[in-house]
């Protein structure tokens, strides 16, 4: 009986190995958004294979161009691809089992022959003289085409059914793994464009830093400020100028890691040409959103799929214990040299009945009522875990929506107190520390907008990928 598993790459998307992902909002400690998770498995981020990298990436480059990339090139969908290869591979030598075997053989045999050894021994009647123990060579010469059909196996008919269900398996699996491979190289594209926006928002900072540092040195040049009002700006925009360094270096590697899980050299240079601001997600319920995960998403299908390969396994082995009936057909020549050969054929029906095979059918059995119990179990969890995933997901999506508003308002104030501080600043009415600290609250203000509609963008692409077809959905949930 034809054993078969589903395949690796299945095993290696179920949520007991999936790893953690982190997506590190990239700021200082002065930042207090809520960051999100994108949970991704470890496997994802290898990169692509080795000699399968695509052309240098230069220019700009799109979110859907490295999404492209990415599934062409990332070792996950490479591995997949080889995956459903080999699946395809066992399905066709199960279904040998059931089709006709032909093959042809020549034989040529010169052959001598101990008669003695076979038990004959003759006593010559004629003194001196002794019949000869061994004769011959004798030529022998057959032609030969042989047919072999089973005409009932119903093991390895069910056999063949599982290794069919398999192959399925594995393809369901191809597709989680795309989807897998389009969530990360669209979760690091999205924390590269929001380190880009920090990076902005870092040198928007240190721009209005050095103004209200050469407005303390205007000031203080007619006597109106004191020397320290001029070193308080003067820290601050040399606390901007560090903070814009460390901000540019985040960046420049989160570049380099999106490279790598798109099939780029580190070395390639380009420029992300989009902006994904904040868009409400598409209205969708609970029940609703349960229903379309069932439907779509790639990872159920392959775990459903591997529960009814299972099952078909537990069918062939049960099986076992039914007989057999297989069909034996030769028809060639056969003669001392092929002048001399006479055609001949024969035809053999067989009927074998399994009586006792030393326990091997019930440990098989045993094997595959475990495999379908475990198989059965992991879907059931899968079930479990993709009802929270999504719940999980929409409280994100609604969370991050209504704290973008917060901080998108947050930020309107913090300018707002901004100017109004410069311009008591400027009227003498106070000194500059209110305006440093006005500053420091416009600064984390934007940076907070910045994490929340980043964590808003990734918990959209964490429901798309909740909910199935991941390689669609992004499009609509990130582009509306």
């Amino acid at each position: 009986m034809t054993r078969l598993s589903t395949c690796g790459v299945c095993s290696a998307l179920t949520p007991v190995l999936t790893l953690v992902l982190t997506l590190v909002l990239t700021w200082s400690a002065s930042a207090s958004a809520q960051s999100l998770d994108l949970r991704i498995p470890r496997e994802t981020l290898l990169g692509f294979q080795p000699g399968t990298a695509g052309q240098p990436v230069t220019g700009t480059l799109t979110l859907e161009e490295a999404i492209q990339r990415g599934l062409e090139y990332n070792l996950n969908v490479v591995d997949a691809r080889y995956t459903v290869a080999s699946a395809e591979g066992q399905r066709r030598v199960s279904r040998a089992a059931l089709l006709p075997r032909v093959v042809a053989d020549m034989q040529e045999t010169w052959q001598t022959v101990n008669l003695q050894a076979f038990g004959f021994r003759f006593e010559s009647p004629i003194a001196g003289f002794d019949f000869p123990s061994v004769v011959g060579p004798f030529p022998l010469f057959d032609l030969r085409a042989r047919l072999s059909q089973t005409v009932f196996d119903r093991s390895a008919w069910n056999s063949h059914r599982a290794a069919g269900e398999s192959a399925r398996a594995a393809e369901f699996s191809a597709q989680d793994a795309r989807d897998i491979v389009v969530m990360a190289v669209g979760g690091s594209y999205l924390q590269a464009l929001a380190a880009r926006a920090r990076v902005d928002s870092g040198r928007a900072q240190l721009e209005t830093a050095n103004a209200l540092l050469k407005q303390a040195q205007q000031r203080r040049g007619v006597g109106l400020v004191a020397q320290v009002d001029v070193d308080r700006a003067e820290v601050q925009s040399l606390q901007q100028q560090q903070r814009l360094i460390a901000l540019q270096n985040d960046f420049a590697k989160l570049k380099i890691d999106l490279a790598r899980l798109i099939g780029a050299q580190p070395t390639d240079q380009f420029s992300l040409t989009e902006d994904l601001p904040f868009v409400p997600a598409p209205a969708l319920d609970a029940s609703t959103a349960l229903q379309q995960a069932r439907e779509q998403r790639a990872d159920l299908k392959a775990s459903v799929t591997a529960v009814r390969a299972a099952e078909l396994d537990l069918s062939a082995a049960k099986s076992a214990y039914l007989p057999t009936v297989n069909v034996n057909a030769d028809y060639g020549t056969i003669g001392p040299n092929p002048n001399d050969a006479r055609r001949t054929f024969a035809v053999v029906g067989q009927v074998r009945v399994p009586i006792w095979q030393g326990g091997r059918t019930e440990g098989q059995i045993d094997q595959a009522e475990a495999a379908l119990a475990r198989r059965q179990a992991a879907l059931d969890d899968l079930n479990r875990v993709v009802e929270g995933e999504i719940r999980k997901a929409m409280f994100d999506v609604e969370a991050f929506a209504a704290q973008v508003k917060v901080n998108e308002r947050n930020l309107q104030v913090s300018r707002e107190t901004l100017e109004l501080t410069r311009q008591r600043f400027e009227a003498g009415v106070s000194g500059n520390i209110e305006v440093v600290q006005a500053q420091d609250s416009v600064s984390v203000a934007a940076f907070d907008y910045i994490n929340s509609v980043f964590s808003h963008n990734v918990a959209k692409l964490n429901l798309a990928r909740s909910l199935g077809n991941t390689e669609v959905r992004i499009r609509e949930y990130l582009r509306r």
